[in-house]
């Protein structure tokens, strides 16, 4: 089984394509994330505010493991998502800080991003992978349940540069993804 890098190449399955994050695309992907309506059901409500938004690029840019998630078919800059806090030892990967444009929202684009993620995951070493949601974002909750996640915890998470918030903490383990993703 080949090792796990957290920012692979590319991932792409024909609808959503995931590239490794660089700074090149900090404008392109603000202006996807620049809807309030993005936001509204996450812990940080005003991270579509540009001085906000440069604080999550930059944990973005730090974290070795972002991605800039575009619509395969247009090319057109639809998000990003990102595994971090990898723990080779216990076989672990948090994935996170995922958004989308809301004109990708439904009709299965998000379960299209976490499915490249998840079996890249699962396929290169790693066995368990974690999700931290928003206790108020209960369209991502929802996306988790769909996914076949199960809530372990809550816990107060500061994300980067941000003060802590309640998350729910979900969990996906190789075992139960593999052969049904």
């Amino acid at each position: 089984m080949p090792s796990f890098n957290p920012q692979p190449a590319t991932l792409t399955d024909g609808r959503v394509r995931l590239q490794p994050l660089q700074a090149a695309d900090f404008e392109a992907l603000y202006a996807a994330a620049a809807d309030p309506l993005v936001w509204e059901q996450h812990p940080n409500p005003t991270r579509y505010q540009r001085p906000v938004f440069e604080t999550f690029f930059a944990g973005a840019m730090e974290s070795s493991g972002a991605f800039l998630i575009t619509d395969a078919a247009t090319g057109a800059v639809i998000g990003s998502s990102r595994f971090y806090d990898v723990d080779a030892d216990q076989k672990i990967v948090l994935i996170g800080y995922s958004f989308l444009a809301r004109s990708h929202w439904g009709g299965g684009t998000n379960r299209a991003v976490k499915t490249l993620l998840l079996d890249y995951a699962f396929a290169h070493g790693i066995a368990e992978v974690y999700f931290y949601v928003g206790a108020n974002n209960r369209r991502s909750q929802r996306a988790m349940e769909k996914l076949g996640a199960e809530k372990t915890a809550e816990q107060e998470i500061a994300y980067h540069g941000e003060p802590p918030k309640l998350n729910f903490i979900y969990r996906i383990r190789r075992a139960d993804w593999v052969g049904r993703g």
